[in-house]
């Protein structure tokens, strides 16, 4: 089995990673014999320039254990899944505006571009968001850490809902001095995606609310649409999911916002799921630990040039 090394040369530090074989050091013993503390071995190869003796050349093995291997393929599988979905969808709305730019080029004289031009901007817009979504996916997972900060879920709803021009007006239920350890850019991104999700299926209602319950910070994304089975309330989370409903009621979702806002919510130690809302559309839950207040001496240090 070949896997992709990150790092470089353990001897000289530079060179690209080529692979990682994995083998059994002692085949002869049998895994019944090993039990669970069989070790497997990872042979680390890099494209340096000069060999290494001491590493056979231009390798080096790492004892790891079988446990530690099944997470990396596991890894590699998710990884080749996600890169063969978003280049499916990628393709898909690529095709799509082709085959309307080809049409017009076929048959100008029955074209016409005041129809045209929309459904191809339309095309151009999804395009647009898919890419978005992805490099938010990129900066979340490869991107540099940002350093967290207290964070009043109240105020952060009100800045984010009052920048937003929206089809229905947001219904506001906050609860001030519900405070957590966040990014408030990352956050505030969660919301977003959780807001145009609700517009989007919204018939005459949407609400926000922050709470305390218990320990934690709550905060809902309510609507009055159709909402959804409860055996989709789980699978609306995995990337490029969308429902039939979503698919409907908008061409240019990419599938990926839910999936996105459940990540933030899990790099925050938080969790994010789907239930039904009171008027029977779709409610998506947010909890957060919240934070340790700060006594007000340290406050005034920090602030302290």
């Amino acid at each position: 089995m070949d896997i992709t090394a990150p790092g470089g040369c353990a001897v000289c530090g530079s060179g690209l990673p080529v692979n990682m074989q994995a083998h059994n050091p002692d085949s002869a013993e049998s895994d019944r014999e090993k039990g669970s503390a069989a070790i497997t071995c990872l042979t680390v190869r890099h494209d340096c320039k000069d060999p290494h003796p001491l590493y056979e050349g231009r390798a080096a093995t790492i004892p790891i254990v079988p446990d530690m291997l099944r997470e990396l393929e596991q890894e590699v599988r998710k990884k080749r899944q996600f890169a063969s979905d978003a280049s499916h969808e990628m393709r898909t709305a690529i095709a799509g505006l082709r085959a309307e730019l080809e049409e017009a080029r076929l048959h100008p004289d029955q074209t016409d571009l005041h129809d045209l031009l929309p459904r191809a901007l339309r095309g151009v817009d999804r395009l647009d968001a898919i890419l978005t979504d992805l490099r938010v996916l990129g900066e979340m997972e490869t991107g540099p850490a940002m350093e967290p900060q207290q964070v009043d879920l109240a105020e952060l709803v009100r800045d984010e809902v009052s920048r937003r021009v929206d089809r229905l007006a947001v219904q506001l239920r906050l609860q001030p001095g519900v405070t957590v350890q966040a990014v408030p850019i990352r956050i505030a991104r969660l919301l977003t995606n959780l807001l145009d999700n609700a517009q989007r299926h919204a018939q005459q209602m949407v609400e926000v609310r922050v709470s305390r319950a218990g320990d934690s910070a709550e905060m809902t994304v309510a609507d009055d649409g159709e909402g959804m089975a409860e055996s989709e309330r789980e699978r609306i989370f995995q990337r490029f999911t969308r429902l039939d409903a979503a698919r409907r009621l908008d061409h240019k979702g990419t599938g990926l916002g839910l999936a996105i806002a459940r990540e933030i919510a899990q790099a925050h130690m938080g969790t994010l799921h789907a239930s039904e809302s009171a008027t029977g559309g779709a409610c998506f839950v947010l909890r957060l630990p919240l934070a340790v207040p700060v006594p007000l001496a340290s406050r005034r240090a920090q602030q302290m040039p």
